[in-house]
């Protein structure tokens, strides 16, 4: 495999890391964020898998995107204390 793509392990180790954090632990964007990213991941996985470049590209582009979303909610969660 490629050293970009994402194992199975490295999604599961999200999937745990998301399940463990309850809504008390973080707000909306952090949430939506870490849902982006595990959907980028699966994404960009499933399309090195078949081939398909245009999935693997969007599943890229979900996970930055997710990880983006989680970071500002991290913000917001600091600036409100």
């Amino acid at each position: 495999m490629c050293a970009n793509v994402p194992t199975l392990s490295a999604i599961h180790r999200n999937l745990s890391a998301y399940s463990i954090l309850t809504e008390a632990d973080m707000n909306k964007d952090q949430i939506e964020g870490v849902k982006k990213e595990i959907t980028g991941n699966v994404k960009e996985l499933a399309g090195k898998l078949v081939g398909n470049t245009k999935l693997q590209t969007e599943g890229t582009t979900e996970k930055i995107a997710g990880k983006l979303q989680n970071a500002a909610g991290g913000i917001k969660d600091v600036l409100k204390k």
